[in-house]
C-alpha cells in the first residue's frame, strides 16, 4: 500500500517523535542520576559535583548495603507483601468484577454498588479512623495489617469491569446452555481470557505494594517489621565513632547519608523492573481494553 505523506503529515510525526524522546529522558534522567550518586565518592556528593556520570566511582555504598540485616529483612517483608497483597487483590478484583460487568436487568443492584465504590475511591474516613480499625483488628505489627490496610483498588477494579463487559456475552450464553454456572463461567471462561488486564492490574498493584511506605510507619512499631520503602525514609548515617576501630571508621568516613539512600533506592527498584518485561506485552492491551467502556 502506497501512502502519500503531505508535509503537514511528516512534520507532525516529527513533532511526536520529539515529544516521546523528552518523556522518555524525563524518565529515564532521573533514574540514571541516582544510580551515579550511587557510584560516586562522598565528597564529589557533598560538593554537588555529581550530574551524568559518577565522579570518584566506588562501590562503597553497596558493600555497607550487603553487610545490613535489617536491609535484608525489610526486603523479605516488602516481597511478602507484594506477593501477598497481589493474591489478594486479584481474587477480590475479580470475584467483585464479575457480577459488576452484567447489565442492571442482570444484576439490578449493580449501580448501588458501584456508586459505592466510586464514591470511597474519592473520600475515605481518613488515617484516624483507619488506624483504630486496623488495631481494633489486630493487624498492627503484622504482615496482613500491611496488605489489608491498602485496601481494594477500585481504578483497578474498573478496568477489570471494564476489560469483562468487553468478552462477547455469547461465550457466557452457549456455557450457561450447557449446564455451566456463575463459578464455572468464571474461571473456565473470564479469567483465561482476560489475562491482559490481569497481568497489567498485577503489574499495578505490585508497584503500588512495593513504593508505599507511610502504613509501614503507622502499623509497625519495630523496624524489624518495616517493609522496605519505610525503612530508606528512615535511614540516616549515625555512629558513635568512640565505639569503632580505625578500619571501621575508615569505612565510615567514606560515606554520607545521600548516596547510600541513592544505594537503596537503586536495589529497590530492581525487583519491580525484573518483574516488568514478563508482563509488558500484556500491559497495552489490558490498558486499552480495559478503558474504553463505561
Amino acid at each position: 500500500m502506497i501512502e502519500n505523506r503531505t508535509l503537514g503529515s511528516k512534520i507532525f510525526d516529527v513533532i511526536n517523535v520529539i515529544i516521546m524522546i523528552i518523556c522518555a529522558l524525563l524518565c529515564i534522567v532521573p533514574v540514571w542520576y541516582v544510580i551515579c550518586v550511587s557510584l560516586s565518592s562522598k565528597e564529589a556528593v557533598n560538593a554537588g559535583l555529581v550530574s551524568f556520570w559518577p565522579v570518584g566511582f566506588n562501590l562503597f555504598s553497596y558493600q555497607k548495603i550487603l553487610g545490613e540485616s535489617d536491609f535484608f529483612r525489610s526486603f523479605w517483608v516488602s516481597i511478602q507483601r507484594a506477593l501477598l497483597g497481589t493474591g489478594v487483590s486479584m481474587f477480590c478484583i475479580l470475584l467483585a468484577a464479575y457480577p459488576l460487568s452484567k447489565t442492571s436487568k442482570q444484576f439490578p443492584k449493580r449501580s448501588i454498588f458501584m456508586w459505592i465504590l466510586v464514591f470511597c475511591m474519592l473520600f475515605n474516613g481518613g488515617t484516624v479512623p483507619w488506624y483504630i480499625t486496623m488495631k481494633g483488628y489486630g493487624l498492627v505489627d503484622s504482615i496482613w495489617g500491611l496488605v489489608l490496610g491498602m485496601g481494594l483498588n477500585v481504578y483497578n477494579l474498573i478496568l477489570a469491569v471494564n476489560f469483562f463487559k468487553n468478552l462477547p456475552a455469547e461465550l457466557e450464553e452457549a456455557a450457561l446452555v450447557d449446564g455451566a454456572g456463575p463459578w464455572k463461567c468464571l474461571t473456565s471462561i473470564f479469567i483465561p481470557l482476560a489475562k491482559p488486564v490481569i497481568a497489567t492490574i498485577a503489574l499495578f498493584t505490585i508497584v503500588q505494594y512495593w513504593n508505599e511506605f507511610f502504613q509501614g510507619m503507622v502499623l509497625s512499631t519495630n523496624q524489624s517489621n518495616y517493609p522496605l520503602q519505610t525503612y530508606i525514609q528512615q535511614l540516616v548515617v549515625n555512629y558513635d565513632f568512640s565505639t569503632m576501630n580505625v578500619e571501621q571508621i575508615a569505612q565510615v568516613q567514606k560515606l554520607n547519608n545521600q548516596s547510600l539512600d541513592a544505594a537503596k533506592i537503586v536495589i529497590a527498584m530492581i525487583p519491580v523492573l525484573a518483574v516488568y518485561p514478563f508482563l509488558q506485552k500484556y500491559f497495552v492491551t489490558g490498558i486499552t481494553l480495559g478503558s474504553v467502556k463505561g
